[in-house]
């Protein structure tokens, strides 16, 4: 496609947000150089509702809770490029909008955030109050631990950390490692320091969530060429057999489902767990294989094993 002059992001305003337009800036620009690369704030109904419980499962979900607003811009031409967490994205989008790239994934741990001490999820003390958004780490958390005490926690990191602090009640929160280490922390390293203080972390064994740690790029349909040039490929396809898991689940970004894909060689490897909505139930697991450039064929194997329906 003809080079074009000028590209505007949209993007939510939180300083994890701006982290993430930056790095797709930066592709845009490496891909581009003569274009002038532009940035556009957009407040999300999931930034002026913090009333909106995330882990409590509703009919309707955390759905497009916060991205409708970023692509409602891009349905009317205002922006080119919407920029999100590849995580938030609901499985049906806009007519006419398409998931068209994503960049290269970064890690995709979840991080237990203590202040006291150092803390594994099998050394928290019995009844510990722990805080998250996530409904599947909530229940990944309570299904290894039940007598743990899930809190919801809504807000950007540093707010969490400061609520964290704040607290009477917690003992710990749980955090996303890409997020934080896009913010300049790593928690690999057993503790991070921000304005709020130091606090202790420890990365966990739990299933991410589908398209955790990917930056998701969107566009108009007509558009997906554009950043077609900053597409990372195998993060492409793991994110494609994710979603497509999550589409044969009839499901959102508030499902209460992990998974962990990798390629190796030419094939592509996922695991799944998934949740009932009885937290008596244990929960199913899959593990399916496929070729990598056959990503879909791997959600519909994980599909098969965690509804019990034959493929056929």
């Amino acid at each position: 496609m003809t080079a074009p002059r000028t590209i505007t992001l949209g993007t939510r305003g939180s300083a994890l947000a701006l982290a993430q337009a930056d790095l797709a800036a930066a592709a845009l620009r490496a891909a581009y150089p003569d274009a002038r690369i532009e940035t556009r704030i957009i407040t999300t109904s999931g930034d002026q509702k913090l009333d909106i419980s995330l882990i409590k499962r509703t009919p309707s979900g955390a759905k497009g809770l916060f991205t409708k607003e970023i692509e409602e811009y891009l349905v009317r031409g205002e922006i080119d490029v919407a920029v999100h967490s590849c995580k938030d994205m609901p499985g049906d989008m806009a007519p006419g909008l398409v998931l068209a790239a994503v960049l290269e994934r970064a890690r995709t741990a979840d991080v237990l955030i203590s202040r006291e001490k150092a803390y594994t999820l099998e050394t928290l003390p019995h009844g510990a109050h722990v805080a998250t958004s996530s409904v599947r780490r909530a229940r990944q958390l309570t299904w290894k631990r039940p007598d743990l005490v899930i809190e919801e926690i809504r807000g950007n990191v540093q707010t969490r950390l400061r609520k964290l602090t704040e607290s009477t009640t917690l003992t710990a929160i749980v955090l996303a490692q890409a997020g934080l280490e896009r913010l300049g922390l790593h928690p690999a390293e057993g503790s991070i320091t921000t304005e709020q203080g130091t606090f202790y972390t420890t990365l966990l064994e739990t299933y991410p969530a589908i398209g955790q740690g990917a930056i998701a790029l969107q566009t108009r349909e007509a558009d997906a060429a554009l950043v077609a040039p900053v597409n990372h490929l195998p993060t492409w396809r793991a994110v494609r057999a994710e979603r497509e898991l999550m589409r044969l689940l009839n499901g959102d970004c508030n499902l209460p489902v992990g998974v962990r894909t990798r390629e190796e060689g030419d094939s592509l490897f996922l695991d799944a767990i998934l949740f009932s909505d009885d937290p008596e139930e244990p929960p199913r697991e899959a593990s399916a294989q496929a070729p990598a450039n056959l990503p879909e064929a791997a959600a519909a194997l994980a599909y098969a094993q965690l509804s019990n329906k034959p493929l056929f």
